[in-house]
């Protein structure tokens, strides 16, 4: 029981670390690499939702199926969003009527 509690643990810390991480990059990116790095992150996020669907199929535990659709639902909005502002700075192009 206490080796599972430690590997959490460890896993709970491994993802502190990665959110202080991404926050940190992220505020050092350029404006001008923004879109290009908002598809990168939409094809991620593909890549994400389809791992979770598979994980929450795998799930032995709640917390595995939890954790699996709170990663498709926040891939998910990550991506529609994505796409969505994509579409936005994309309108800036067209020319006007």
């Amino acid at each position: 029981m206490l080796t599972f509690i430690n590997q959490n643990l460890e896993l709970i810390y491994l993802i502190i670390l990665m959110i202080f991480v991404g926050i940190e990059l992220i505020g050092h990116v350029p404006s001008v690499l923004h879109t290009p790095l908002m598809s990168g992150a939409n094809a991620i996020h593909g890549v994400v939702i389809i791992g979770s669907i598979i994980v929450m199929g795998e799930a032995d535990h709640l917390l595995s199926l939890i954790l699996g659709f709170l990663a498709v639902v926040l891939g998910t909005l990550n991506v529609v969003g994505g796409f969505v502002v994509t579409d936005r700075m994309l309108e800036m192009f067209k020319k006007k009527k």
